[in-house]
């Protein structure tokens, strides 16, 4: 982005973090790709939420706006879940929408012909790939599981996808074990790359070094991210791993998944700009919209302060943040916060009134109002707002206020 200053990029006109981010002995061993992809899983994985549904019509709306956003790789579906995902993943690919198209398939030869079938350029493959859950979950015997990584990626390759080996629950493996399997299906069966997967969310971002370090000596193919947020590290995580060396990440909008969610689209795309100054080409300013889209469609709520897409996140109740914004004004807002809204599509900040406001809060409403108060008035109102705010615990509307105001300002 061009506002960007080369010698401060921790700083522009839409976001202010530290600059600690980019001192030398923090980014010295970093190892970044050149060009980062994003992969969103949203109509696939993220469609996986208890609850989530989405009809034939409106992953197609979604993936349309997905691909709006300048999001690189679109996973539409798994044709083989049911008809309507099948018919939506056709439709999806029809669209010519500019984002590659890749379909979610079994380690089975019937799943990937049905991608193949769909149309996508790409597929991604899962088996199971810890021993204990392919002896627990699955009943399988261990061969199954590499026998069918083989025969079903050598089959992708035949039909010309870009494949994707996903080891499902590679992070709880034996390191040993994962490293081996993986080997062998690249060596006897075929992969274009590898995801890191991490279903249930349970590695620490020092894990994930260690993680792609092993892999990386092993196998010599680009890395992929598919981290889980089941302890808020989704976001973390793939950052990490993108440091190392990975180069395409599995996310969703607004983290929706299985159980906790996946790594958050918003939230790494924003982190990459902002503290790591990488532009993966994702248009920011989407962001919101595109996720109140999302939860519009699955009836999905999120907490109103929620990171980047929060409907109350440039709400300011407090009375000394308030006065922050008053002294700060347009020029110096981002003294406020760290980033603008207009970076993320955002709505301007509001001055909102409640138990925890100041008298810098009453003077801004007042004005909104059209009154004026003297010191002792507006104290008096200030008390009631508070007393109103904590009575029915929550913020105050307008004609609460003006109620207020009629009654102290005589």
């Amino acid at each position: 982005m061009s506002e960007k200053s080369n010698d401060k990029p921790w700083i522009s006109d839409r976001w202010f973090v530290s600059p600690w981010n980019y001192h030398e002995e923090t980014v010295k061993e970093f190892s970044f790709p050149d060009n980062i992809k994003i992969h969103d899983v949203s109509l696939r994985d993220g469609e996986q939420q208890a609850g989530v549904e989405f009809t034939r019509q409106e992953k197609v709306k979604l993936a349309m706006k997905l691909a709006e956003a300048g999001v690189h790789r679109i996973e539409a579906g798994m044709p083989a879940v049911s008809k309507e995902d099948e018919a939506a993943i056709k439709e999806i690919v029809k669209l010519g929408s500019g984002a590659e198209i890749f379909g979610f398939a079994r380690c089975m030869k019937e799943d990937i012909q049905k991608a193949a079938d769909c149309g996508v350029t790409g597929v991604i493959v899962e088996i199971p790939a810890s021993e204990h859950i392919i002896e627990h979950a699955y009943k399988w015997p261990l061969e199954r599981a590499i026998d069918l990584s083989i025969e079903a990626t050598s089959y992708a390759k035949e039909l010309g996808l870009y494949t994707v080996f996903f080891p499902i629950d590679a992070s709880r493996a034996e390191m040993g074990w994962y490293l081996d399997l993986v080997e062998k299906v690249a060596t006897e069966g075929h992969m274009d790359a590898l995801a890191l997967v991490d279903t249930f969310g349970v590695l620490s971002p020092h894990a994930v070094s260690y993680f792609v370090k092993k892999t990386k000596e092993r196998l010599n193919i680009p890395l992929e991210t598919h981290f889980h947020s089941d302890f808020g590290m989704g976001a973390a995580n793939t950052i990490v791993a993108l440091a190392a060396g990975a180069e395409v990440v599995h996310c969703t909008v607004t983290g929706i998944g299985e159980r906790a969610g996946n790594a958050s689209m918003e939230e790494v795309v924003l982190t990459l700009l902002t503290m790591y100054g990488i532009d993966v080409g994702i248009k920011t300013e989407k962001f919101y919209g595109l996720s109140k889209l999302v939860r519009e469609l699955c009836g999905l709520q999120i907490p109103s302060n929620r990171p980047i897409v929060g409907d109350m996140l440039y709400n300011v109740e407090s009375g000394i943040i308030a006065n922050w914004v008053k002294n700060a004004g347009t020029e110096h807002i981002l003294e406020v916060f760290p980033f603008h809204w207009s970076l993320v599509g955002q709505v301007p900040v509001e001055v909102v009134l409640g138990k925890n406001s100041g008298l810098d809060s009453i003077r801004i409403w007042l004005d909104k109002i059209g009154v004026d108060a003297n010191d002792e008035q507006m104290q008096v109102v200030l008390l009631k707002v508070k007393e109103r705010s904590l009575q029915k615990k929550a913020l105050v509307n307008v004609d609460e206020f003006r109620e207020i105001v009629d009654r102290a300002v005589a």
